[in-house]
């Protein structure tokens, strides 16, 4: 969004490469999320690194930083004593929970995303939700941070907790849209991964109209109503023509009708949607 952005890394034992994890873990997801960011190696328990640090708070508008309270009271960056020493700087701590009594407890991504019920027994998450949502909150916590201080110039402290980040994502099963008997959880027809002649395709024919054009290109008589479209027969019905359908065949009848439809290539992972 235009800012400039410094990053400190840890130094690594012979000094070569990066001391972030995620360099191991992947190169390649390293390279993307570093793409126009200075990187620094600083070793921060040490003075030479301190003072470093301190040269680089100095010209800069908002510190985000991912350490759990305690270290960093431990690296005198606890926000009384930045606030104390920087008046206008914001801050804004990415933490596991932000829950004060939770704040230093060790988590992760998976750990946060099973404690809000996005986890399947016996299947490890598509994604980071967690730490991607959690990423969003921060630059908008960040964005937060800037206004208030443009408000009454004195610097402020955000705290993004990637817990509260993965329970905002699990907000539509606690309503029970995605639960199995929610209308984009499987129960509605026309909202459902089937299996087709050669393949697997996900359909999101939700609103009234699509869902009467997907009914009318499977020869299915229906108004497109949620109460016809949540009946077991439609869903019979559905599955028989999608079963005898190829991948091409019904991307092609999706592109001629306007229905949301997406082919899914080769084996789909998660299997059929149970209703």
């Amino acid at each position: 969004m235009g800012a400039i952005c410094t990053k400190i890394e840890p130094p690594t034992a012979d000094g070569t490469g990066s001391g972030d994890p995620m360099a191991l873990y992947s190169p390649q997801a390293y390279h993307a999320l570093h793409q126009g960011i200075r990187v620094l190696q600083v070793h921060l328990k040490t003075p030479e690194g301190q003072h470093q640090l301190q040269q680089e708070l100095q010209t800069s508008d908002v510190l985000l930083t991912s350490f759990r309270p305690a270290a960093l009271h431990k690296l005198g960056l606890d926000w009384p004593a930045l606030h104390t020493r920087y008046p206008r700087l914001c801050m804004v701590r990415i933490l596991g929970d932000a829950r004060p009594e939770a704040a230093d407890l060790p988590g992760h991504d998976l750990t946060y995303q099973a404690e809000a019920g996005l986890v399947r027994s016996g299947h490890m998450p598509t994604s980071l939700h967690a730490d991607m949502a959690g990423a969003l909150s921060a630059s908008e916590a960040l964005l937060h941070t800037l206004l208030e201080r443009a408000r009454n110039g004195l610097g402020n402290l955000r705290d993004v907790g990637l817990a509260q980040a993965a329970q905002w994502l699990a907000q539509p099963l606690g309503w029970g849209l995605t639960t199995p008997q929610g209308d984009v959880g499987g129960a509605h027809a026309g909202y459902r991964v089937y299996a087709t002649a050669d393949g697997h395709v996900a359909i999101a024919a939700l609103e009234p109209h699509f869902a009467q054009r997907l009914c009318a290109a499977a020869g299915i008589d229906c108004d497109g109503q949620a109460i016809h479209m949540r009946s077991p027969g439609l869903h019979t019905q559905l599955e028989a023509f999608l079963q005898q359908t190829s991948g091409a065949d019904l991307a092609r009848i999706a592109a001629e009708r306007d229905i949301p439809l997406h082919v899914l290539p080769g084996h789909h992972p998660m299997g059929m949607l149970q209703t």
